[in-house]
């Protein structure tokens, strides 16, 4: 089942505003939970915690940045 274009634009700007910010505090509690790793280890921790949340969204945000093709 697609979603429409409104669906999806509405659904993104939800999950940018009020999903993202939930999912960093998240990621920054988890990676607070162990001691503090080098530098190195927690940049990769978190380049993997951000680049993770993105895949199973990727359908939604997908041409949003384009006009409406059904318009």
């Amino acid at each position: 089942m697609a979603l429409r274009y409104k669906t999806r634009k509405r659904l993104s700007l939800l999950i940018l505003i009020v999903g993202l910010p939930l999912y960093i505090v998240a990621a920054v509690n988890i990676v607070g939970l162990f001691d503090r790793p080098s530098v190195l280890v927690e940049l990769l921790v978190y380049v993997g915690l951000g680049v993770i949340w993105a895949f199973p969204l990727r359908a939604v945000f997908k041409g949003i940045g384009q006009a409406d093709p059904d318009a």
